[in-house]
């Protein structure tokens, strides 16, 4: 949670991989260029190379999964833990480089489970892995705990043939356990750093996902959000991040929040990445009675939407505040860097309508807290209860911390673990009321849609990143839009739009329930019309 917002047989979508490169994909040849004027062999260099980049050369026997798992794993080493010293990976898997080359020898045979076939990918250390890596949340109090089987949206990528590189660092319990944290930090993990400016927050919940996909030390990278915990991430280290539908993506084997509003999403350099990602771990699963509702509404291959012009004819609306500044009065030039984005918008074929959304949000809050308050005490009981962990109830997490105050909390406490200990069960009277009051966000937004006529709403994802501030904790930088789509439990999908400082921000496109497909074709024409995703230069602070 963002604690400040409250291809089977090688083939894409009935295309082969090279020919989906050679029709819609730009090539490789300018990174080509690049390496062979840094005097780099393409082994020898593999920053920013997107997924379907790494597929033409693995075919064409230029890299191999182990090349490409060996090269992030020592770029691990150099900037994550010396270096620059991210801290955005909390455990390498030690079994990577068995799987990459199991999976070589799958393709040597002339078997290509998918587009992610070989593809190494970092996932968010509250999702289980039945392997040797631990599933922590960054918690001290979780050290130890070795899940049984994997969660079933990672059971999917294995079968799609990725290669599970390890795990990231994250706010500890998804940034549900303080008012007053700071982002990124972890009893388990310490802190992770932004890649663009060091001394600068990643952001939060998932604060590793979001530094190591930014940074290059994986292809991928898999986020969960409760409240902006992909998108707001994604915005300030520089991604394309999706936050999908709930229930689009299963949440069985995911330590928990909130059963109303948790979805696991793919954080990425660009929107045909996270959208090949997106397409492979959909499914109904028995053991999340949420993806139910996904029935009949997804699609195999999310990629087949992927349009340069999709932003024609598109009517989108945009938050009104945002161009004074937003609620809280942010930077001047987070204004007019979305006034030129507006201008952009507007010359690739959409029409702009200002809209009012976030005041009639801001008042569900409150229930929004108190809601996801009582999912959390009920989720995380269950959770671990049937854990391998040396907890077995909120109540034990407490006692943990308090018993070890030097090393699980040398910072900040865990008040909203004790308050959220102290809620009664889902048949209260209270929690019932909270739930109404805090989902009538799905019939503000579809109103706003349908009265309007809009395609999508967008606005700026997130303000600039603040600064890494463990004694006071996080604070506002006067922008921030995942609370909507987050209460609604719609899809949010976040774009770069521009730098400031030498700091990213993201551009917001988010709609009703499983409205991905659109999104996602709005989202990549203004990828493709703007392109202002930029490799991180970790600036001191």
């Amino acid at each position: 949670m963002n604690r400040r917002n409250f291809l089977r047989n090688g083939t894409l979508a009935g295309l082969s991989i090279p020919a989906i490169l050679s029709s819609s994909i730009p090539s490789s040849r300018e990174n080509e260029e690049r390496q062979k004027k840094n005097g780099m062999t393409e082994e020898a260099d593999l920053e920013e190379l997107t997924i379907l980049e790494m597929q033409e050369k693995m075919n064409n026997g230029n890299l191999t999964s182990q090349s490409i798992t060996k090269w992030y794993l020592e770029k691990i080493k150099q900037i994550d833990k010396t270096g620059p010293a991210l801290n955005s990976v909390i455990e390498v898997n030690p079994d990577a480089m068995d799987i990459a080359k199991s999976l070589d020898a799958e393709r040597k045979q002339g078997k290509v489970r998918s587009a992610l076939h070989g593809i190494p990918v970092l996932i968010k250390d509250n999702i289980d892995s039945g392997d040797k890596m631990m599933t922590t949340a960054g918690s001290l109090a979780l050290a130890g705990n070795i899940a049984s089987k994997d969660a079933f949206i990672i059971h999917k990528l294995r079968e799609a043939g990725a290669v599970l590189l390890g795990k990231t660092n994250l706010s500890e319990f998804a940034n549900f356990r303080s008012t007053h944290s700071c982002s990124g930090w972890s009893s388990r993990g310490g802190q992770t750093k932004n890649p663009y400016i060091l001394s600068r927050n990643p952001s939060g919940s998932s604060a590793g996902s979001g530094s190591a996909a930014s940074a290059n030390l994986c292809t991928l990278a898999i986020g969960t959000e409760t409240d902006g915990s992909i998108v707001s991430p994604s915005s300030v280290n520089g991604l394309v991040g999706i936050k999908p539908t709930v229930g689009l993506w299963s949440r069985s084997g995911i330590i928990p929040i909130s059963f109303t509003q948790d979805t696991a999403g793919p954080m990425a350099r660009t929107v045909t990445d996270a959208v090949i990602l997106l397409s492979h771990l959909t499914g109904i699963d028995p053991g999340d009675s949420a993806t139910l509702k996904s029935k009949g509404k997804t699609h195999p291959d999310y990629t087949r939407f992927l349009n340069k012009s999709g932003l024609i004819g598109k009517r989108l609306g945009i938050e009104k505040s945002f161009l004074a500044g937003g609620l809280q009065g942010g930077d001047p030039e987070v204004v007019a860097l979305l006034k030129k984005t507006m201008k952009i918008l507007q010359e690739n074929g959409a029409v702009l309508t200002e809209v009012e959304l976030l005041k009639n949000i801001k008042p569900l809050q409150d229930a929004e807290f108190t809601m996801l308050q009582y999912e959390f005490k009920e989720g995380i009981h269950k959770y671990l209860a049937s854990s391998n962990a040396p907890v077995r109830s909120l109540s034990e997490v407490i006692e943990f911390n308090i018993k070890h105050q030097d090393t699980a909390m040398p910072y900040f406490k865990q008040d909203i673990l004790i308050s959220s200990n102290q809620k009664g069960s889902l048949d209260s009277h209270e929690y019932k009321k909270a739930w109404i009051k805090s989902t009538s966000s799905r019939q503000i937004i579809d109103d706003l849609l349908q009265q309007n006529d809009l395609d999508a709403i967008c606005g700026v994802t997130n303000g600039l990143a603040c600064c890494i501030d463990l004694i006071n904790g996080d604070y506002d930088t006067g922008f921030s839009f995942s609370s909507p789509a987050a209460m609604a439990g719609y899809p949010h999908i976040t774009v770069p739009m521009g730098f400031i400082h030498d700091l990213p921000v993201g551009f917001s496109f988010f709609g009703t329930a499983f409205s991905e497909p659109r999104l996602i074709g709005m989202a990549y024409a203004f990828e493709q019309a703007t392109n202002k995703r930029r490799v991180p230069s970790f600036i001191p602070g």
